[in-house]
């Protein structure tokens, strides 16, 4: 109840800052999985995420003695986004580590909300990496360290996604799925949607080359990956946060691990059908309805779309990885170097031949789906931890 309450009084503090973001239905998606599929558009925030929520919250937060000193944080992106625009608007000077690995993209994008006042630091080629860096350098100037996750006014802020959501369904909205990174956003929604409905079903979406909750649940503690693949870069942590554990073990019921690949093809599914750009890290929620299908059937279910922060020079390499998942790239790929040029060439005929089937096939759906109402569905909570095929589960 107080980590509801906290979510309230973010959501005032919040007020004006950040945007209430719609519930986008998707007939398309609603067809394909025979539910009602409403997309919660976090990339329509004024730094395309959710981090602006819990970056804000935080540093709005803090005493008037507090900020005169140096904020300090590490992000891979996105949070970093929502710091600098917390410190621009807020007048605060802040330093930011991001990893070497960040797509250009998202490091511009730092620079013009922080302008004068945030300075931007290049360390390290993950996040962990760089968040170590960044907890030495806040110790030496003794400044404010604002995580991405691991931080109850972070997770408060995070979980005004929740809120919003409980709001636009009226409490009718059977399945959440949320993507998992730190587990900032996961924990603060489940905590909030469980207390204001303990029949909503949770789900958990991280991708398999990073899956440290689903590592972390699995083994009752938390674990420090020892592999880590970055190109979900939005959601590539090494270790999540003590508190984000401890919340998502009491109120997500199951995590799913989604391949890069699948990703991608979501990804372009998207973009190619709704009009939506998205990052790998936004784009899990819907990858996961594929695991999800068996229990959402005529279910309201509503997949959190964290993020839409793409560098547009990626998109040769998320077609090519959304071709070897579907098995319809050669493997002399593997054998021969590629340039972006030939892979972008390539991936495009491909997905050009591709399309006019999907597109023919999505006009059907939306047919036959017309005048689909949304229905509120209960769902049984679970309590233990076993394995399970697609990710880790509660069972009854």
């Amino acid at each position: 109840m107080e980590l509801t309450r906290a979510v309230e009084e973010a959501e005032r503090r919040l007020h004006g800052i950040v945007s209430t973001t719609p519930l986008q239905p998707s007939s398309r998606l609603s067809e394909l999985y025979g539910a009602n599929v409403l997309i919660k558009r976090e990339d329509m925030q004024a730094v395309r995420s959710f981090k602006i929520r819990g970056a804000y919250n935080k540093i709005a937060s803090l005493s008037a003695e507090d900020r005169r000193r140096p904020v300090v944080c590490a992000s891979a992106g996105n949070h970093a986004q929502g710091v600098a625009f917390a410190c621009a608007h807020l007048r605060i000077k802040g330093t930011i580590f991001m990893p070497r690995i960040t797509p250009t993209q998202k490091i511009e994008r730092v620079e013009h909300f922080g302008g004068d006042l945030v300075e931007i630091r290049l360390v390290g080629d993950s996040y962990d990496e760089a968040s170590q860096a960044a907890q030495q350098f806040c110790d030496q100037e003794q400044g404010i360290f604002v995580h991405p996750f691991d931080d109850p006014q972070t997770i408060a802020g995070q979980g005004t996604v929740g809120k919003e959501i409980h709001d636009a369904t009226r409490g009718e909205v059977s399945v959440v799925i949320v993507p998992i990174g730190g587990g900032g956003l996961a924990s603060g929604v489940a905590s909030y949607l469980k207390e204001r409905n303990p029949s909503v079903s949770i789900i958990g979406a991280e991708p398999a080359g990073s899956p440290s909750m689903y590592e972390s649940l699995k083994q009752g503690r938390v674990v420090t990956l020892d592999e880590l693949h970055t190109f979900v870069d939005g959601a590539a942590v090494r270790r999540v946060g003590e508190l984000t554990f401890e919340l998502c073990r009491r109120h997500v019921g199951r995590v799913v691990v989604v391949p890069e690949g699948r990703i991608c093809t979501t990804m372009i599914e998207l973009y190619q059908n709704e009009g939506i750009i998205t990052e790998p890290a936004g784009a899990l929620s819907i990858s996961a309805l594929e695991d999800a299908a068996g229990e959402i059937k005529g279910k309201t279910v509503v997949c959190v779309l964290s993020g839409g922060n793409n560098d547009i020079l990626r998109y040769p390499e998320i077609m090519e990885r959304s071709l070897v998942y579907q098995g319809a790239s050669t493997t002399s790929s593997s054998s021969s170097p590629r340039s972006p040029a030939s892979c972008a060439s390539s991936s495009t005929m491909r997905w050009g031949r591709r399309t006019t089937s999907c597109a023919s096939s999505t006009s059907r759906r939306r047919t036959r789906s017309a005048g689909r109402r949304w229905s509120a569905s209960s769902s049984r909570t679970r309590r233990t931890w076993p394995r399970c095929s697609s990710g880790w589960d509660r069972s009854s």
